[in-house]
């Protein structure tokens, strides 16, 4: 059953360092302050796993958390690169960086197979990429009932997922709405999962499309109004556009990001 802490105390407890955390959220309710949590608490030697890794994953990276990246697309949003992660591909600042890239059918897939409690997930569409050969979790398969070639992904199992969300009761079910990416597979595959939200309320009622995640499959609950900005929550706030252009600026030079990183996040 969920716990209701605070952020400090969630990222502590649930978190070590070398862990295998997932921080997922697409295109909006993107866990932006239990990132800035775990830079806070200084963790190192992260593996970090993100379908779109975007200004939190940067900034991760830019602060020496990350060691390794699992993704299958990365940039800044409508502007750019993210200028943090090419600056440690390419010249291993402030560390070097492990990466293992996918589609994002590749990467859901291996979701899946983690919720399910399956080794891995069979697909289609890696035959004939070659990422097989590059990638240890990408394996050619032959289907025992039809003989045909395909590709099997490695499942994934976070030790710790970590998602943003609207709502929460003071049971610890979770509500979250709007545009939903990998978050319910992402929870169920991980070993531990902390859910933010922007309030925790008496009761859930229903929304269009809806996810809920009940109380027993969370770790811990989190208040955090606000903790997806900049990007946005779908009935709370509209995205910051300006602060992804202005981070393109902020995140090219180290001594600038640093800067900024100390005012603003440390």
């Amino acid at each position: 059953m969920a716990e209701i802490v605070s952020l400090q105390e969630a990222i502590a407890s649930l978190l070590r360092n070398g862990d295998t955390v997932a921080l997922e959220g697409f295109t909006h309710l993107i866990p932006m302050s239990a990132g800035h949590e775990i830079i806070r608490q200084k963790f190192k030697e992260l593996t970090v796993v993100r379908l779109t890794p975007d200004l939190i994953s940067d900034q991760l990276i830019g602060a020496g958390c990350v060691s390794k990246l699992v993704f299958s697309w990365g940039g800044n949003p409508g502007v750019g690169s993210l200028h943090r992660f090419r600056d440690a591909i390419e010249h291993g600042w402030p560390g070097p960086l492990e990466i293992d890239e996918h589609s994002h059918a590749g990467l859901t897939n291996r979701y899946v197979a983690g919720a399910s409690g399956l080794p891995f997930a069979v697909m289609r569409g890696y035959r004939g990429t070659g990422l097989d050969e590059v990638s240890s979790t990408v394996a050619p398969i032959i289907c025992p009932f039809t003989g045909e070639e395909l590709r099997a992904v490695a499942a994934i199992n976070p030790d710790l997922t970590v998602i943003h969300a609207q709502r929460a009761d003071h049971k610890g079910n979770v509500q979250l709405w709007g545009i939903t990416g990998v978050q319910k597979e992402a929870v169920l595959a991980g070993r531990k999962s902390l859910v933010t939200v922007e309030e925790i309320v008496e009761k859930l009622d229903p929304r269009p499309g809806d996810v809920i995640l009940p109380s027993w499959l969370v770790s811990a609950v989190a208040l955090s109004p606000g903790g997806s900005r900049p990007s946005y929550a779908a009935g709370y706030y509209q995205r910051d556009n300006d602060f992804y252009i202005a981070w393109d600026e902020i995140s090219r030079d180290r001594d600038t990001f640093l800067s900024w990183m100390k005012d603003n996040v440390l």
